[in-house]
């Protein structure tokens, strides 16, 4: 028999927090988060996405042992404001054992049903910002900071109870060799002179974080055409900027002005922290500290994290400026390859951008829904 209890106390947000620990112990391709981060990120005392959002964490349990688990969540910027009445699921984990999912999902549709809302998706966060969707194809292949692991069974378990697919995100990789100055240097010296655009790069973070705020509103300027979209509020923008900006590189930070100087696209790029998540195994200290310096520091893989265009200039090429840019740092920085986060099917602009580079799909993931 299954049972269910929902975490409330730090002790028991930390049992969330750890079960997957145990359930991928033995996964050589499971990237770990660092434990207090998770935690800190489910403290409605210090994430200012609690604000605008409620979330209900549930463990089951079978034989007095936690067998799964998950994060039942309403973005009230979403159904309030967007009318999506969704309701959102997401760190969802569980052992291959039907009974499991079967009371986790009744759990969220439970929560779901008492809020007036239409139908469930998950996996998914609180924002765009957040991890996203189950691993379909790709189970061979080293996560992400940025993304969920899963087991392969994780979708038989979605179609068992009749879940759908709602969206397919796609994550491609390339070597940097691939990104030859052929395909872009051209195009960044005549955008240069047609729009009079130039490019801000960085070598110290206190310069990036003036300009965070800018970069944040264009983000939502450029995203919020693709469904699923949720804007970052400005109580958010502050809790990201002191989240991640100290943790990139400056020189990853790549932004372009227009002629007067207003902010119309940008870029961010990660080292791959992959490999040192998994030597920290949940923990900055004593040693997990060094070996996230180490990997900001000599990872010779980049993950691209995000790349925001204003929608006037979307389609003038001002990506090349851009390209240009990373690829001086790229260089300098002896990187090898280059990895995309998952980005959505539909998203077809954003497959034309690459498309030089030869990028190979690696990854499939999605997310599912069920109407309620």
């Amino acid at each position: 028999m299954v049972t269910l209890k929902e975490a409330k106390t730090k002790s028991e947000l930390k049992d969330f927090v750890k079960f997957p620990f145990s359930l991928y112990k033995d996964s050589l391709y499971w990237v770990p988060p660092i434990i207090n981060d998770e935690l800190e990120s489910f403290d409605k005392s210090k994430n200012p996405v609690f604000k605008d959002a409620d979330a209900w964490f549930y463990l089951a349990y079978k034989e007095n042992k936690i067998v799964g688990r998950v994060a039942a969540i309403v973005n009230r910027l979403e159904v309030e404001q967007q009318q999506v009445k969704k309701m959102r699921f997401g760190w969802f984990d569980f052992v291959d054992d039907y009974e499991v999912t079967e009371a986790l999902f009744n759990k969220v549709a439970e929560i779901g049903k008492e809020h007036k809302l239409s139908y469930m998706e998950g996996p998914v966060g609180f924002s765009n910002l957040d991890k996203v969707g189950v691993l379909t194809e790709g189970f061979d292949e080293i996560g992400t900071m940025i993304t969920w692991y899963n087991h392969p069974y994780y979708a038989n378990h979605f179609e068992r109870f009749g879940f759908v697919k709602e969206k397919e995100y796609m994550e491609n990789k390339f070597p940097f060799s691939n990104a030859e100055p052929k395909f872009f240097e051209k195009a960044n010296d005549l955008v240069k002179k047609r729009y009079g655009v130039k490019a801000l790069n960085f070598s110290k973070t206190k310069d990036v974080l003036p300009m965070a705020d800018k970069m944040f509103d264009l983000f939502n300027e450029s995203y919020s055409s693709l469904s699923s979209f949720v804007p970052i509020t400005d109580i958010q923008k502050e809790y990201f900027k002191k989240k991640y900006i100290s943790f990139i590189n400056p020189e990853y930070i790549k932004f372009i002005l227009d002629k007067d100087d207003n902010l119309i696209a940008f870029g961010i790029v990660m080292p791959s922290f992959s490999k040192a998540l998994q030597k920290a195994n949940g923990k900055l200290f004593p040693f997990g500290i060094f070996h996230l310096l180490n990997a900001k520091k000599n990872s010779k893989e980049v993950i691209f994290y995000l790349i925001g265009v204003h929608p006037e200039y979307q389609n003038k090429g001002v990506t090349a400026v851009m390209f240009s840019e990373y690829h001086k740092t790229f260089t300098q920085k002896g990187i090898e390859n280059c990895v995309r986060t998952p980005e959505l099917e539909e998203n077809v602009a954003i497959r034309q951008l690459w498309k030089h580079f030869d990028p190979k799909i690696y990854k499939r993931r999605r997310t599912y829904r069920k109407d309620l």
